[in-house]
This record gives C-alpha cells, sequence and structure tokens, in this order.
C-alpha cells in the first residue's frame, strides 16, 4: 500500500513538469511557423518577379488559415469592420434598401427600400436598377461590391444612376447616407383566441427591451398567451438572450453557462431582473435556420419547461464567439467557448475538432447523443440542435418553386403589377385574382421559363443502370413511355402547384406595398407551425401535458 501510495504522488509531482514541458514545446512550435511566414513574405518582397499587394496578400492567407477552424471565426479587416457592427448592432449607414442581382438585366436592383429611410424618401422604388453610383458603372458588380458603395459615413452624400421598369432611359437621384437601425422585432401583433404574436428576427443590441415593450403592450390588449417565432433567427449578442428569457422566469436562475480555454471564457449567466410573466402560456417557434442566441432562448425556456417548443429541428449551434481588435484597425471574430443550457447540455451538431474528406466536418450522430433532464424530469439530448416538443409536418419545397424563387419572374412580375396598380387590400385580406394569376402565366411562357425535373434525372440514371446491367432491350418500351411522359410540362406544373405559386407571388406583391410587416401579416394566414401554436396554447391540459415528463 505505502509502494503504490509512494508512485501515485511521484507521479502527481511530475505532472507539472510535463505540463510546463508541453506548453513550451507548443509555444517554440508556434514562433517557429510564425518566423517561417515572415520569411516567405519578405523574400515574396524581395524576389517576386511583379509586385506585390501586401494587404491583399495578408488577407488571403488570414482567411486560408481561418478556414481550417470553425466557420465562425473570421477576421474584418479595417474596411470591413462596419459589417461586423451591423451584425451586433443592428445598425449601418447607407441608403436604407434590400438589394439582390437581377440576373437578367446582369445588374443589382432595390428590392426593399426601408419606409422613411433616404432611398424611400428619395423616390426610389422596389425593381430599380442601379446603373452607376457616383459616375461609377456598377452594371456587373456583385451586390457585395454594389453595396460597399451604396454604404458610407452618415451625412455623405452620393448620386445614383437607376432605371425604372415601365420608363426609357435612366435618371439620377442624389441623396444622403443616414444611419439605418433594422428593427429587431419588426412585427407584433394580437391574433386569435388572445395570443400575442412576436417575430424576433435578431439578438442585436437592445432587442431585450424591445421583446420587454412588446410583451408588456400585448398584455395590455388582452394577450393570454405568446407565441416568439424565432424561425431563421440566426443568432446574435447572448445577453440579450439570456434578458430575453429573464422574462419570462424568475431571478437568479442559471440560463446559459460557456466553457472555454482561458478563464476569463468561463461564465454562469444566470437571470438579473424580476420576471414580467411566468404564468402564461408560450410557444416557441424554431426552424433548421434558428441558431446560436435563438437556441439558447429556445433550450433555456425548454429546459426550464416554461414554453412548448414547436417546429423543426434547430441549427446546432453551440459555440460563443468574442470580438478582437487587431492591429491596423481590424477585428477577430473568434470562438472562444461552447456553451450548455440549463440541463446541462451543448446544442452543438457539428464536430469542428475532427475534419473528414474535402475540409467538411462529421454531425454527431442521434446515437452518440446524451441525455439529460429538464427541471421537470422531462428527457431532451444534446447535440444537432434543439429538438422540438412537437415538429408539426411541413411542406416540401417542389422543384419547380424552388427553381422559380431563384428566377426573377415572380420578381419582376409583381414590380409590374405595382407599376399597374396604386394600391391593393390589406395585408390580411389580399388574394391574387384568377385574371393576374393567368397574366403571371403568361409572362412566364413569354421568358421561355424552364426547369429540371427530379423524376427525369432519376429516369436518366435508371436508364443508365439498366444499360450497364444489360436489360435496355426488355424495358426499352417501358423507359421511352415515361421519358414522354415525363416530358416537362410547363401548364401541368402551373396548374398542379396553383396554391403554393399563389402564394409565393401574392407574398412579393404586399411586399412591395407594405413592407417587410405586411409580408409577416399575410405569412400568419396560412402556417402549419402557427395553427400548431394556436392549437396547443388554447388546450391548457395539452400544453401542460407537453411540459410535464412522460410517465413510464
Amino acid at each position: 500500500m505505502k509502494r503504490k501510495i509512494f508512485v501515485l504522488l511521484l507521479i502527481v509531482a511530475t505532472l507539472p513538469s510535463i505540463v510546463v514541458k508541453a506548453d513550451e514545446k507548443h509555444k517554440f512550435q508556434l514562433s517557429r511557423q510564425i518566423s517561417i511566414i515572415n520569411s516567405i513574405i519578405k523574400d515574396l518582397n524581395l524576389f517576386y518577379v511583379d509586385s506585390i499587394m501586401p494587404e491583399i496578400l495578408i488577407n488571403k492567407s488570414i482567411d486560408a488559415m481561418l478556414s481550417n477552424l470553425d466557420p465562425y471565426t473570421l477576421y474584418y479587416p479595417a474596411n470591413k469592420a462596419d459589417e461586423l457592427k451591423m451584425m451586433t448592432t443592428g445598425k449601418y449607414a447607407g441608403i436604407g434598401s434590400v438589394i439582390r442581382f437581377h440576373t437578367d438585366k446582369k445588374t443589382t436592383v432595390l428590392s426593399e427600400p426601408y419606409e422613411g429611410m433616404p432611398a424611400q424618401k428619395a423616390g426610389l422604388k422596389a425593381g430599380d436598377a442601379i446603373i452607376s453610383i457616383d459616375g461609377i458603372d456598377v452594371k456587373g458588380m456583385s451586390t457585395d461590391s454594389v453595396s460597399d458603395k451604396l454604404r458610407g459615413e452618415a451625412g455623405t452624400a452620393l448620386t445614383i444612376e437607376y432605371e425604372r421598369p415601365g420608363k426609357k432611359g435612366t435618371s439620377k437621384v442624389k441623396l444622403q447616407r443616414e444611419s439605418i437601425a433594422l428593427p429587431a422585432i419588426p412585427y407584433y401583433g394580437l391574433q386569435k383566441d388572445n395570443v400575442g404574436y412576436i417575430q424576433l428576427n435578431s439578438f442585436t443590441d437592445g432587442c431585450a427591451k424591445d421583446m420587454r415593450r412588446a410583451i408588456i403592450d400585448l398584455k395590455k390588449q388582452g394577450a393570454t398567451a405568446f407565441i416568439i417565432d424565432l424561425r431563421s433567427n440566426g443568432g446574435g449578442l447572448l445577453n440579450e438572450a439570456v434578458d430575453i428569457v429573464n422574462l419570462f422566469v424568475p431571478k437568479d436562475k442559471i440560463i446559459v453557462t460557456t466553457k472555454g480555454k482561458i478563464k476569463q471564457s468561463n461564465e454562469v449567466y444566470k437571470t438579473q431582473k424580476a420576471p414580467i410573466d411566468t404564468t402564461s402560456p408560450i410557444a416557441i417557434l424554431v426552424d433548421g435556420q434558428t441558431a446560436s442566441a435563438s437556441e439558447i432562448v429556445a433550450g433555456a425556456l425548454q429546459d426550464l419547461d416554461r414554453a412548448a417548443i414547436i417546429g423543426s429541428r434547430t441549427f446546432g449551434k453551440g459555440l460563443v464567439q468574442s470580438t478582437r481588435e487587431v492591429t491596423g484597425g481590424g477585428y477577430l471574430k473568434i470562438t472562444t467557448a461552447k456553451y450548455y443550457t440549463p440541463s446541462g447540455r451543448c446544442v452543438q451538431a457539428l464536430d469542428y475538432s475532427h475534419v473528414i474528406d474535402q475540409g467538411k466536418t462529421s454531425r454527431i450522430p442521434d446515437s452518440l447523443t446524451n441525455v439529460f433532464y429538464t427541471e421537470a424530469g422531462r428527457e431532451v439530448r444534446d447535440g444537432g440542435g434543439v429538438r422540438p416538443d412537437i415538429e408539426p409536418k411541413s411542406e416540401e419545397l417542389s422543384t419547380l418553386l424552388f427553381y422559380l424563387m431563384q428566377d426573377m419572374a415572380v420578381f419582376d412580375y409583381a414590380t409590374e403589377y405595382a407599376i399597374k396598380n396604386s394600391t391593393i387590400a390589406s395585408a390580411d385580406t389580399f388574394e391574387l385574382s384568377d385574371e393576374d394569376y393567368d397574366e403571371f402565366k403568361r409572362l412566364l411562357k413569354s421568358r421561355n421559363f424552364s426547369y429540371d425535373l427530379i423524376s427525369v434525372k432519376v429516369l436518366k440514371d435508371l436508364k443508365q443502370a439498366v444499360e450497364f446491367e444489360g436489360f435496355s432491350g426488355i424495358v426499352k418500351e417501358e423507359i421511352e413511355s415515361l421519358e414522354r411522359k415525363l416530358q416537362t410540362n410547363l401548364d401541368h406544373s402551373l396548374t398542379h402547384f396553383e396554391k403554393e405559386i399563389r402564394k409565393i407571388i401574392a407574398d412579393e406583391i404586399i411586399h412591395r406595398y407594405y413592407g417587410q410587416k405586411g409580408r409577416i401579416i399575410y405569412n400568419l394566414r396560412e402556417d402549419t407551425d402557427i395553427e400548431e401554436a394556436f392549437k396547443i396554447l388554447k388546450n391548457e391540459k395539452e400544453y401542460r401535458n407537453i411540459l410535464s415528463p412522460t410517465k413510464k
């Protein structure tokens, strides 16, 4: 026994020296690699046949280096620092409009001028094609390049030359850039059965205060239950997520814990204030694009049995980033920790520490995830995002709808519609008429619109397989018959998917008249997740059953 104790003490005593030696070796290797990089840059500058551009070369080198880590560790040089600022604050200086590249016109067009912002005040409209900015031709430029030219210091002027559909020639307009603040909550309102609906688009600075105001206002209007829509919310500031959860759970509750390499990365975030509502039923809507801070809110409210989670499994981003200013005015957004919800689980789906073929990472299989328990004793799992309590069956996007959304036909039709019609019905009552839909079909045919059927591709693969296996002669007639029947029939497709196509056309038209708020109101009319939420929130017994442990 004494010998065993002596050996154990000897091992413990030698551990610090082993750790120190490993650390020294790591530092030496790091210093050596930095010296190699410096040497290569100096040699390139001295001996390369042409003059090198250090900034471009270094920036590309940094991007290549960071690409071997997770996709959230990124370098923002000084000229891109505004992008990082916009992500965290929701603010930037520009003309206040969403832009997109028009594949037919080969130039950038305005797709959503914000109400009361410089573009709209100057008379610019959705569909206007940008020809030049301050005399610089931007036709053919990427939307990123055009966006860089539209942004700048607040108060600075710029001149935009544009081409408006339905008008000959181009026009010019001079406008001043302004500070643009994107709303974290583009819409909230009281719905049927006294349910308050809130759409939260991002976790930018101050969004928890906006959420607080929305909840209080809806309660004044008579709301007795709430739907919080986090679908397609990619996250943002962690402290804002904690503050939003704090609105619904008592003070001093652990909401999220972060763990990293250094001591400063290890934090426990608790609720700091008294909540405003701890009893009203809540449904949280999520999908595959619900990520990061959104998953903290959904995961914490699920772990604390405070809300029913409805939708599809979330993205699975369980990593935390912080920013560090680097030499030259740039910033490094670096992953410093993983976060863990109140039950102790981490929702990270991809294992970036193990890279497989071609730089891809593997997703943690469900079979290797671990079980954790909510405050009430319900089973939840780590890895792979937040799994909803209820998963309504979602409609799959057809091949035709996918191609239509990539094409500019719907966008252009909405532009022409807005030119012809000065007003339309309200967003909650608007319907596309039969005559309007027939006109859209004529437009689509005039553009020689076509798309590839998945079934045709599968049939082509089958044809190659039967030829390879020597059965082509036996099944030749059947294959040829299927080929004839599966030839793209646009009329058939436009009739078969009429309901879905009408919806995306109406959505784009309403967007022209009522902006983002109108689009949200319209889409609330037919939403599988929303209807499921209404059904659960008005049935107290079912709601309580969801939040109770399964009896064995």
